[in-house]
């Protein structure tokens, strides 16, 4: 039987006091809709329903950044008036095969995981399947309400329940696995008879039982994985509870992470052993690390591979380059994308590198500039040198041949190629090709004027 996920997007939030919809508000650098939609995807979906409302298009827009494989999966359903969730799933009734099996999940509920929800797609024998929490303080949570046997009966909402109910602990996350067919026939029974005037799917619980149904639960002592958001405190708190998960995983994998309360990783992170990760790093989207990696208090690092026995120093940033073993970077570099850098490449202290190949043992040490060029091996580039790339229209590229030797306060205005083994002299600017193994150096004749008195400021 195939499985359908039907996605509630359509909210405004208010409480978020934002102009953008509640579900694009972002959790470790991604939408919230983005996590749900991947942990969908996880469960093998054959189709994910998203159920969008208030800013549908912009919801739909912004899916439009989602790797295309996923987004083949998706349709969207416009929820034109908020009347209540059940309402939000009868807008996707009529596109439902008849076969399938569904569930129910909501936009935002970031941190719902496959591990939780596989279990809740194993219906035995129930038509329907909740998944609960146990929680401690089940205040403004809707109460799983059982008979002697354990059965499940209803649920019952904390503004409509009595003191013994409120005492119940085990409460209604909204989330559950069913059958279209149940879906079909039950939902459109449901009424709004309640002060908001809304058709809520927690009724469905109790018309699938008085209809002679099985209704089960998939209990979970996770409050913190089964988490919505309504407001920023919450959005904050789902952050902390995000970045808390993944230092642990980390951590159990064998990354040393200094201050685990001072890390963030909003993406994905490979590693091999040995790796150092000092205080306030932030880590972006794919991120992979080889064995004995160091990264330095306040490196931001995205989309980026660091071979074996690198070491980051701090407060570089790096963005979509491939570093091969032994690289030394920072403190305070800036790797623009598009960088390949082979073994044993020491980039220094404000350093920026974009778009460029630089090969084995070549080192940039202090204050210079590398952009569009491709340098060989053994290069020494000295303080304060910058490639011309740009001409005010176009990028031109620089090359430099191996075992070159750059002289500090050079400018090279590209297009223009060093041949192998060259020397350049400091203070020079290079305009044209300089032949393998040739000094070049340009520099004005130095005038000395003896005795020369600066001009002054006459007092008042």
């Amino acid at each position: 039987m195939s499985c359908e996920v039907i996605i509630l997007a359509a909210g405004m939030g208010k409480r978020m006091h934002s102009s953008l919809p509640k579900v694009l508000h972002q959790v470790a650098g991604k939408p919230m809709l983005f996590h749900v939609i991947e942990t969908a995807c996880s469960l093998n979906a054959s189709k994910v329903h998203v159920v969008v409302g208030h800013g549908g298009e912009i919801v739909k827009e912004y899916c439009k950044k989602l790797p295309q494989d996923i987004q083949n999966l998706l349709t969207f359903h416009t929820q034109e008036k908020q009347l209540g969730t059940a309402h939000a799933v009868s807008c996707v009734l009529n596109y439902l095969n008849q076969d399938s099996k569904c569930l129910v999940l909501y936009g935002d509920t970031p941190l719902v995981n496959k591990e939780l929800l596989e279990p809740l797609l194993d219906l035995g024998e129930s038509s329907l399947k909740l998944l609960t929490v146990i929680m401690q303080n089940p205040f403004g949570y809707g109460r799983i309400i059982r008979d002697e046997e354990q059965n499940i009966l209803r649920i019952v909402e904390e503004k409509d329940a009595n003191p013994q109910e409120k005492a119940i602990h085990e409460i209604n996350s909204g989330i559950i696995a069913t059958s279209s067919k149940i879906l079909k026939q039950y939902l459109p029974k449901i009424q709004n008879l309640n002060a908001q005037q809304e058709y809520y799917l927690t009724d469905l619980t109790e018309l699938v039982v008085k209809a002679g149904l099985k209704v089960s639960a998939q209990v979970t002592y996770d409050e913190k994985r089964t988490a919505g958001v309504n407001n920023k405190i919450q959005l904050s708190e789902i952050e902390n509870t995000y970045r808390t998960l993944q230092a642990q995983k980390l951590m159990e994998e064998g990354v040393t992470l200094i201050d685990p309360k001072r890390f963030d990783l909003r993406g994905t992170l490979t590693h091999g052993q040995d790796c150092i990760i000092d205080v306030n790093v932030i880590l972006e989207g794919e991120v992979e690390l080889g064995n004995n990696v160091t990264i330095g208090a306040g490196c931001i690092i995205k989309n980026c591979k660091i071979g074996d026995n690198s070491i980051i120093s701090p407060y570089t940033i790096m963005e979509d380059s491939t570093l091969k073993v032994h690289n030394t970077i920072g403190p305070f570099a800036r790797l623009r994308p598009g960088n390949v850098l082979e073994d044993e490449v020491h980039i220094g202290n404000f350093v920026e590198v974009k778009k460029s190949h630089i090969g084995l043992g070549t080192k940039a040490g202090h204050l210079s500039y590398l952009g569009d060029s491709e340098i060989g091996k053994d290069v020494n580039i000295g303080a304060g040198t910058i490639t011309c790339n740009y001409d005010g229209a176009n990028k031109h590229k620089t090359i430099i041949g191996d075992d070159v030797f750059v002289g500090s306060d050079t400018q090279l205005v590209a297009p223009v190629e060093v041949k192998e083994g060259a020397t350049i002299g400091a203070g020079s600017t290079v305009t044209r090709e300089i032949p393998a193994h040739a000094l070049m150096v340009s520099r004005a004749r130095p005038r000395i004027l003896e005795g020369y008195e600066r001009p002054r400021k006459e007092k008042k």
